[in-house]
């Protein structure tokens, strides 16, 4: 598996008018949860771990769970490393077999931001990896320093427009007012802004932060060009609410597997709305 599918599969999203959507694992159990749901609804999927889990786990670890899961899955799986601020990392990952890779670093200029763009590029061209940056700012965990009132963490048109042609990066996440972790009210997204980068450049655009953005804004965002939609927080939320309602009902001593394919289902429920939220407008199932 390479990015040459991943550029096939949100090239046929874009045509569809459908997203394909990026499911955040913490481990190997809402892993295996978020791939049966996907083979259930026969749809493909991205399936994305952190810097935090990288850390954590290696990337030999990581990528090597990713690379027997996308032999054997029975959709289209693509294993992502997701909002990775090294360019060190994301070259590690590479090395090991990841075939998409995102590099963070819309927190610097834009200069700066095009540079690191430039470098995981350049690496990741040799083996065919698929690259994703960012461009503006996605409020919320993982984003460094304060947001002052305004626009000021939005995507600026002109910026989009001068790293897609700098880089030529695969995929671009924008800052349209979404935000990582849970949402205090409702979101307001920007779909003027949304409108106006998709139709200055011809990137495949993503839209993070997708937990707690109601269905009917997120097909909206998909309508005016968003091809890839990222899911975090409410899977490893369902995973730990539900574990420690299940560990509440068993008591004590309880055997490991017994308890995780009992929640396995709830994390697949979730997983499965958002297939659906993301694919309605397009692919058949």
């Amino acid at each position: 598996m390479d990015g040459l599918v991943l550029a096939k599969l949100l090239k046929e999203a874009d045509e569809g008018g459908y997203a394909i959507p990026s499911f955040n694992y913490s481990d190997i159990w809402d892993f295996k949860a978020i791939v049966e749901a996907a083979e259930e609804e026969h749809a493909p999927i991205m399936i994305a771990s952190n810097p935090l889990v990288v850390a954590e786990f290696g990337a030999e670890t990581c990528a090597a769970i990713g690379n027997v899961a996308m032999v054997k899955a029975k959709i289209p799986l693509i294993h992502h490393l997701d909002h990775s601020f090294s360019i060190e990392m994301c070259k590690e990952c590479i090395d090991f077999g990841y075939p998409s890779v995102m590099i963070d670093a819309s927190k610097y200029d834009l200069e700066t931001n095009i540079k690191m763009v430039n470098a995981v590029m350049a690496y990741a061209e040799k083996k065919h990896v698929y690259v994703e940056a960012e461009v503006g700012k996605i409020k919320g965990k993982g984003i460094e320093g304060n947001f002052k009132e305004g626009d000021d963490f939005l995507v600026r048109v002109e910026d989009a427009v001068v790293l897609s042609k700098a880089t030529h990066v695969n995929s671009l996440a924008i800052g349209i007012g979404s935000a990582h972790g849970f949402y205090q009210g409702k979101p307001q997204l920007n779909f003027e802004r949304l409108s106006e980068v998709n139709k200055a450049i011809d990137t495949h655009l993503v839209l993070h932060g997708g937990t707690g953005i109601p269905r009917e804004d997120v097909q909206k965002a998909i309508r005016l060009g968003i091809n890839k939609v990222n899911v975090g927080t409410i899977i490893h939320c369902t995973y730990m609410n539900s574990l420690h309602k299940e560990l509440d009902r068993v008591g004590d001593n309880p055997y490991t597997l017994d308890v995780m394919k009992k929640i396995r289902d709830d994390i697949k429920n979730v997983v499965k709305t958002w297939i659906q939220t993301c694919m309605t407008n397009g692919r058949a199932r």
